[in-house]
């Protein structure tokens, strides 16, 4: 048997059928004040592109440098490629990501990997066992 994940109660099908002002009212403060102070220019051309995008008129993926949009019900089950700083990633989004930001799903640094010791080291750190 499959799980029914929810939000706050409500499954992902009602969570579709919301407006943006019935999300404000189960989202969390921080999400709550910035829909609520509105949105910015950039961020409503991203919402036009998935309303586009959910109608079928847009066939391509939506990318975006928007990493400070949050996550509203009307882009549950969207593909959405988000600027790293880099290059685009994608970000599938699901229930678990409302009321976050699609920048929190795309890191903008990459994991430090040391190697061997370089050229200008000391002779102490040069010493050292490559493993």
């Amino acid at each position: 048997m499959a799980k029914i994940i929810k939000y706050k109660g409500k499954t992902e099908q009602e969570l579709k059928d919301m407006s943006i002002n019935e999300f404000m009212k189960i989202a969390p403060a921080r999400i709550r004040r910035s829909l609520k102070r509105g949105l910015t220019e950039e961020q409503k051309r991203l919402l036009k592109k998935i309303k586009k995008a959910k109608e079928g008129k847009i066939k391509k993926t939506i990318k975006t440098h928007c990493r400070n949009m949050v996550i509203i019900p009307e882009m549950l089950g969207m593909l959405i490629l988000v600027y790293s700083g880099k290059e685009f990633k994608p970000v599938n989004i699901t229930v678990e990501m409302l009321g976050h930001y699609l920048g929190e799903f795309v890191l903008t640094r990459k994991q430090v990997q040391h190697s061997a010791p370089g050229i200008g080291a000391t002779r102490s750190s040069a010493a050292m066992s490559v493993k």
